[in-house]
C-alpha cells in the first residue's frame, strides 16, 4: 500500500517523462532540492507525480528523489552561480543555477547536507532592467533541450519561466500558458525590459517566447539562449541574419520599473 505523498529531488537535474520508460519523451525537469506531489508508484522505480507552481503531470525514476509524508517549507533561496557543489551524504554533486536550497533547512532521517556556495534569496532581490538582464545573461549559449528547465539544457519557455522565478514570480511552464498571464503591450516601442514576447506558427498556435531587453533586442533559447534583433514582424537570427520567429504578442508580467 502506498502511503508517501511528496517526493524531493536530490540529484542535480532529474527528467520527468511522458509514461514511465526511459525512452519516453521527456516533457520537463525537477532542479535539485525541488519537492513534487507523488500520485503513485509501481514496481519498477517510477513514481507518477504533479509539480508545485505549474502542475505540470508526468513520470520520474524514484531512485533520483526521497519520498516523504510531510512536504518540505519552500524558501525562495536558490543556488545562485552558473553550478555550485553541495554535499549529499558526503557525496559531491554538482547542481545547476536556481536549484532550491530549501532542503537545508529539512529533517529528512538519512540525508545530511552540506553547502558552502552563494545562495540567492530572491525574495529579497530588487527587480530591475539590470537584475532581469544579469539573471537571464547566466544562462547565455546553454543549448536548446526539448523539457529542459537548467543551464545543462533549456527550452524556450523552461528559460523565461527560469528567469522569472529567480525574480520570485512564478510562471506557467509552457509559451502557450504563460502568454494568457500579464497585460497586452501595443507597440515595440512601448516595451520595458522583461516583458515577454510571444511568436506563433502558420496556424496561429504560440509556439516560441522570449524576454525583451529593450524594444529592438530579445534573449531567447533557440538552438542556444541567444540574444538577437527584434522587430514588428519578429526575431532576426544575429548570425544568419535571416528571419526565425513571427511576433504575435507582447505581454507584461513586471510592472513597469
Amino acid at each position: 500500500m502506498f502511503f508517501m505523498s511528496y517526493a524531493v529531488c536530490i540529484v542535480p537535474v532529474a527528467p520527468i517523462r511522458l509514461r514511465g520508460d526511459h525512452r519516453e519523451e521527456m516533457v520537463s525537469q525537477v532542479l535539485f532540492g525541488e519537492s513534487l506531489k507523488v500520485n503513485d508508484t509501481n514496481k519498477e522505480g517510477w513514481i507518477h507525480i504533479e509539480t508545485f507552481g505549474d502542475g505540470y503531470t508526468g513520470f520520474c525514476r524514484s531512485n533520483q528523489f526521497v519520498l516523504m509524508q510531510q512536504l518540505i517549507e519552500e524558501r525562495n533561496e536558490y543556488s545562485g552561480d552558473w553550478v555550485e557543489e553541495i554535499r549529499v551524504n558526503d557525496q559531491k554533486l554538482m547542481i545547476p543555477f536556481g536549484s532550491n536550497l530549501s532542503i537545508l533547512n529539512a529533517d529528512i532521517p538519512g540525508y545530511k547536507f552540506s553547502y558552502n556556495g552563494n545562495i540567492y534569496d530572491a525574495g529579497s532581490k530588487e527587480i530591475s532592467a539590470a537584475s532581469i538582464t544579469n539573471i537571464a545573461s547566466l544562462f547565455l549559449n546553454t543549448a536548446y533541450l526539448w523539457g529542459g528547465r537548467s543551464v545543462y539544457g533549456i527550452d524556450c519557455s523552461g528559460f523565461v519561466q527560469a528567469v522569472f522565478k529567480m525574480l520570485n514570480i512564478r510562471l506557467a511552464r509552457d509559451a502557450n500558458q504563460q502568454v494568457t498571464a500579464g497585460e497586452a503591450v501595443g507597440f515595440l516601442q512601448e516595451v520595458a525590459c522583461g516583458d515577454l514576447a510571444f511568436f506563433d506558427d502558420e496556424k496561429g498556435d504560440i509556439i516560441h517566447v522570449g524576454i525583451l531587453l529593450s524594444s529592438n533586442q530579445v534573449i531567447h533559447s533557440s538552438g542556444i539562449v541567444r540574444i538577437d534583433a527584434i522587430d514588428s514582424e519578429g526575431i532576426i537570427n544575429g548570425t544568419t541574419k535571416r528571419r526565425t520567429h513571427r511576433l504575435r504578442v507582447i505581454k507584461r508580467i513586471i510592472p513597469v520599473l
